[in-house]
This record gives C-alpha cells, sequence and structure tokens, in this order.
C-alpha cells in the first residue's frame, strides 16, 4: 500500500479554525443530539464552514461507530458515526479526526455532522437562528 501524501495548509489550501462561542444546536428526527456553545469552526480552502462540535457535548447514546474510514492529506484518517434514529439518511452523518494532523489539532475530541443527513445543524447568533 502506498503511503499517505501529507500537505500542510498554506497559501494555496488555507485552513482556520476559530472558536464559535454561539449556540450551535443539532436535531435527527426531531431530537436535540448535540447543543453547545463551544464549537469550533473550520474553513478550509473554499469549502463551506463546518461546525466541530465537542463530543462532549454530543448526545453519544444515539451515536453509532461504524467501519467507514476515509483519508484527508491536510487534516488525517476521518472515523465516522451513523444515527439510527435517524434511519437510512442519517448513516455515516458524523465524522471525526482521533488524531488530526498537528496543524488542525483543535478539532481533537471534536466531531462534525453532514447537513444533509441531519435534520439541521442551527447556529444561534444573540439569540436567533441563522
Amino acid at each position: 500500500m502506498a503511503d499517505k501524501p501529507v500537505l500542510e495548509p498554506g497559501p494555496d489550501h488555507p485552513i482556520t479554525i476559530t472558536p464559535n462561542h454561539n449556540r450551535v444546536v443539532v436535531t435527527v428526527a426531531g431530537k436535540v443530539v448535540a447543543d453547545t456553545r463551544n464549537a469550533l469552526t473550520l474553513q478550509e480552502a473554499s469549502y463551506p464552514p463546518v461546525q466541530y462540535v465537542p463530543l462532549s457535548d454530543v448526545d453519544e447514546s444515539v451515536l453509532e461507530r461504524t467501519s467507514t474510514e476515509t483519508y484527508c492529506p491536510y487534516k488525517g484518517d476521518a472515523s465516522y458515526y451513523s444515527i439510527p434514529l435517524g434511519g437510512d439518511t442519517a448513516v455515516d452523518a458524523v465524522w471525526e479526526y482521533r488524531d488530526p494532523r498537528p496543524a488542525v489539532a483543535a478539532i481533537k475530541d471534536h466531531v462534525a455532522f453532514y447537513p444533509d443527513r441531519v435534520d439541521g445543524i442551527d447556529v444561534e447568533a444573540d439569540g436567533a437562528r441563522s
């Protein structure tokens, strides 16, 4: 098996991680599965920003680890969870980098949700949802 490429963020592929103290609420099948004011917003190149939620602010009882794994040369190996209460739509709906690359080490112990596999990822600013 060939070695996996390792790339560093830079001017051609910037990655920033900033604390987001607005309330972030993730729902699946009408149930709140994550609720935090300690999310991290990861902005990678021209991709949409992603909210990484501390695993401690996720209802882990609704998560089911899967065997799915992917690789990002900037962030490392990702593993996945499904949310069974969301049915087929919520398969591999959540990912995490358990041992992220040093440039993105802040996302360790955080998870992110695919917006199209959950009911909603609501970010409330000053008490209003956006």
